[in-house]
C-alpha cells in the first residue's frame, strides 16, 4: 500500500509540475487563473462579513481550544455564535474576550445582575472548571460587561476545528497546505 501512495504522489507532483510550466508559457491563461483565486479567496471574505452582519457578531464562527466546556463542547468543536440583542440569561454559553487577551473564551453564564440604569453585568464559569471565571478576567474586573460577549453558541460541529487547531500549532503546515491549494487552483482547469 506505501509504494502506491507514493507513486500516487509521484504522479501528482510530475503532473502539476507538467500544468505550470504549460501555465507560464500562456500568458493570458496565467492571468485568467491569477482571477480565479482571487475571486475564491474574495467569496471567501464576502460570506465571513455577511455572517458577520446577519449575526451580529466580530467572530461568528469560533473553535473550542481547551476542555473547560466538556461535557457541552470538546477541544476542536466549530460553534456558531448569534450576538442578537435579546438579554442574556444564566445558563447560556457565551463567547467572550478579556481586555488585553487574543483568544475569546468559550464558559456558561453563571450569574446575572442586571441594574437600575440598564446595564448587564455576566459571571461565567467553565462546565468542567470547579471555580468561576472572575481570575481570567481583568485586573479588577470583577463581572463581565454585555459589550465583552461576542456571541451565544448557537451550534456546533463537533471535532472539525482540530483542523484549525493542528494547523496553528504547526505554521509550517498551514503555509504548505495553503501554497498546494494556491497551485491547484492554478493549474486546474475547466472541462469544456
Amino acid at each position: 500500500p506505501g509504494g502506491r501512495a507514493m507513486e500516487f504522489v509521484k504522479t501528482v507532483v510530475k503532473n502539476q509540475w507538467a500544468e505550470l510550466k504549460q501555465l507560464w508559457a500562456n500568458p493570458r491563461q496565467l492571468i485568467f487563473q491569477f482571477l480565479n483565486l482571487a475571486m475564491i479567496v474574495l467569496s471567501a471574505l464576502m460570506i465571513w462579513k455577511l455572517m458577520v452582519v446577519v449575526t451580529n457578531s466580530e467572530s461568528p464562527v469560533v473553535v473550542v481550544l481547551s476542555g473547560s466546556m466538556e461535557t457541552a463542547f470538546q477541544r476542536g468543536d466549530i460553534l456558531f455564535l448569534d450576538n442578537n440583542a435579546a438579554p442574556v440569561r444564566a445558563g447560556e454559553i457565551v463567547v467572550f474576550k478579556i481586555s488585553g487577551r487574543d483568544v475569546p473564551i468559550v464558559h456558561r453564564v453563571l450569574k446575572v445582575h442586571e441594574k437600575a440604569n440598564g446595564t448587564v453585568e455576566l459571571l461565567t464559569k467553565g462546565d468542567a472548571n470547579k471555580v468561576d471565571d472572575k481570575g481570567l478576567y481583568a485586573p479588577g474586573q470583577q463581572w463581565l460587561r454585555r459589550e465583552d460577549v461576542l456571541g451565544r453558541a448557537r451550534g456546533a460541529l463537533r471535532y472539525l476545528g482540530m483542523v484549525t487547531i493542528i494547523l496553528n500549532d504547526y505554521p509550517a503546515l498551514k503555509f504548505v497546505l495553503i501554497g498546494l491549494m494556491g497551485l491547484f487552483v492554478l493549474t486546474s482547469r475547466e472541462s469544456s
